[in-house]
């Protein structure tokens, strides 16, 4: 009989800031997490991700490698980074050079079941539910949609 190689979900090698709270069953492993933070039960943070202070992540978050989140950020349920892009047309398959890096900017909040893309979003942005983020978002302002796109008229 064969026997699968079983990972066991957990928090491991996590550097922690003061006052972070965290609700498990999480799968926190080699990533930063800042002061005074919220992680919601059912989440991912992978290797080497930061998430700034006071951010909270929602229950059923996955964050991979790559992301870096700024402080005082909101990510809601179930959002998905996102690293590889299938720029060879499917799977990295572990080839990590092909993966991309995002990068969060300050007071950001994603809606619940967003997508976000390998992408670089600005300070006070606010991505709507379920939206896509598939390009660079550098002025503030809030945005929806697939893909998403700003907000005019008073947004």
């Amino acid at each position: 009989m064969n026997r699968p190689d079983i990972h066991q979900a957990g928090v491991r090698d996590v550097e922690f800031g003061a006052g972070v709270r965290i609700v498990e069953p999480c799968n926190l492993y080699g990533c930063k997490i800042g002061n005074d933070c919220f992680v919601g039960p059912f989440t991912e943070i992978q290797k080497g991700v930061v998430v700034g202070a006071r951010t909270r992540v929602q229950s059923h978050a996955f964050i991979c490698e790559l992301v870096t989140i700024g402080d005082d950020c909101f990510i809601g349920h179930g959002v998905m980074f996102v690293n590889d892009t299938f720029s060879t047309g499917g799977p990295a398959r572990g080839r990590r050079e092909l993966w991309r890096e995002t990068r969060i900017g300050n007071r950001v909040s994603i809606g619940s079941n967003a997508t976000i893309m390998p992408v670089k979003i600005v300070d006070d942005v606010v991505i709507g539910a379920g939206s896509v983020v598939t390009k660079d978002i550098t002025t503030p302002g809030t945005y929806a949609g697939n893909p998403a796109r700003r907000l005019l008229g008073g947004q």
